[in-house]
């Protein structure tokens, strides 16, 4: 990589950052209770940014011998000199760039039992995640119609130097059991159940491989005899594994080519309250250990744990140096990596939630729809349980919930702390009052 630097300097270019991903990933499939696939893929690139002549080009190649590597530099180097100008681009400056992140082993994601991994432990894995065996036993008032596992074992390694000095690492591995079972009640009506689970080391992971596939059939059995229910103003108590869902739109508003392109519904919304006091949004990217811990942003800037929206009020954009430039925006970091909220304190879980709202809607998952990034509009089907008294009454699916996503988040009432840990958005189960639904 540095021979490339060097030989991109000395064909003309200004600047030059340089990076190296590679993914390997290992996967065994099974469908009902039999070996369906088995794949193994390697995947390993060079991604090169180059700055000439107050121009700039981003251009990749999965060519690394070095003969190859260097006619790719020269043809780079000709296009970029082809664009226009832009005096915004340059790298960051030197004092934002992370410095503690050589062995790409300081975020702790990396297990080594990953490279020990065979064909045989793999299929272990996965036959061991099957209930198909079992199927005869389970079925009572439904019939299991097809079961489908996935296990997969998977290594990825980041490497960025530039011509300025940077030199920065990340590598994780991460272990990762997916089940998905349908069924057919006694009417011939078909429902499905998935559930998941993934962490950075196989130790952590093998013990909850068999409880996945009975978590996907518990929560396909729960969704047989839905019910319409009663639409208008109503509680929704959002489950923690669906409640991303809602906080992505947020999270995208806040990016810095969103806010520089005006198509951001928190356009000019840095220091202002705009959401409720109850709400708290942190980036915690240095946990080490964690899933989604990440020393520095694709440009090799360092990540900080920092608070996104504290107390209602917008604390950071997520500006990159050209974005800084165009704007006259504060440089932060490209994107958030480790995103927590903060629980209310009124709950461990959804159940808790559920009580303190008394009636309303449990959502456990989304069904298509869309939002507008420039106004926050939305409109999202919904499918879950309907609850009374704090508990659940019946299945709902084929509903609608609409609105405008700084509406909905002042309607927040109570965040839980039941978030999953497997998870890079720790996003508990949410309470929001009056929410339409249709």
């Amino acid at each position: 990589m540095r021979n490339c630097i060097a030989f991109a300097l000395a064909n003309g270019a200004s600047g030059v950052r340089i990076t190296y991903n590679e993914s390997l990933t290992d996967l065994v499939g099974m469908r009902d209770g039999e070996v369906d696939k088995v794949t193994h893929s390697l995947d390993r690139s060079f991604a090169f940014a180059i700055f000439i002549d107050g121009r700039f080009g981003t251009f990749s190649t999965n060519r690394l011998e070095e003969e190859a590597l260097h006619a790719f530099i020269l043809n780079a180097i000709g296009m970029a000199r082809m664009l226009v100008q832009d005096p915004c681009r340059s790298l960051p400056a030197p004092e934002r760039k992370v410095r503690d992140a050589v062995t790409g082993l300081e975020a702790g994601l990396y297990d080594p039992t990953q490279q020990e991994m065979d064909a045989a432990k793999r299929l272990e894995l996965a036959r061991s995640a099957s209930l198909w065996h079992r199927k005869a036993e389970l079925e009572k008032g439904f019939t299991i119609l097809s079961e489908e596992e996935e296990y997969s074992d998977n290594r990825y390694d980041t490497l960025i130097i530039d011509s300025e000095g940077l030199c920065c690492r990340h590598l994780e591995t991460s272990f990762e059991i997916g089940c998905e079972i349908t069924l057919a009640d006694s009417e011939g009506n078909r429902f499905s159940g998935y559930w998941w689970n993934v962490s950075p080391t196989l130790a952590a992971l093998e013990p909850e491989i068999p409880a996945c596939a009975e978590t996907a059939l518990r929560r396909a059995v729960a969704q047989i005899g839905p019910q319409r229910t009663a639409g208008g103003k109503r509680n929704l108590v959002i489950s923690t594994e669906c409640a991303s869902r809602l906080l992505n739109p947020v999270l995208s508003a806040l990016n810095g080519y969103s806010l520089q392109q005006q198509n951001s519904f928190l356009l000019d919304t840095l220091g202002k309250q705009v959401f409720p006091e109850r709400l708290t949004v942190l980036d915690r990217p240095r946990s080490a250990g964690e899933t989604g811990a990440k020393w520095f942003d694709s440009e090799g800037v360092a990540a900080l744990d920092a608070p996104i929206i504290e107390k209602g009020v917008v604390k950071r954009y997520f500006v990159n140096t050209f974005i800084a430039a165009k704007t006259g925006l504060e440089p932060t970091v490209e994107d958030c990596t480790r995103i927590i909220i903060e629980s209310t304190g009124d709950g461990a879980a959804k159940e808790d939630l559920m009580r303190l709202a008394g009636d309303g809607i449990l959502v456990t998952g989304f069904n298509g729809g869309n939002s507008n990034s420039a106004t926050g509009d939305f409109s999202y089907g919904i499918e879950g349980f309907a609850f009374a008294d704090g508990k659940i009454v019946h299945p709902v699916r084929e509903m609608l919930m609409t609105g405008n996503f700084i509406t909905l988040w002042n309607s927040l009432a109570a965040v839980a702390d039941d978030a999953r840990p497997c998870l890079t958005r720790r996003i508990p189960s949410l309470w929001f009052r009056e929410v339409d639904v249709r």
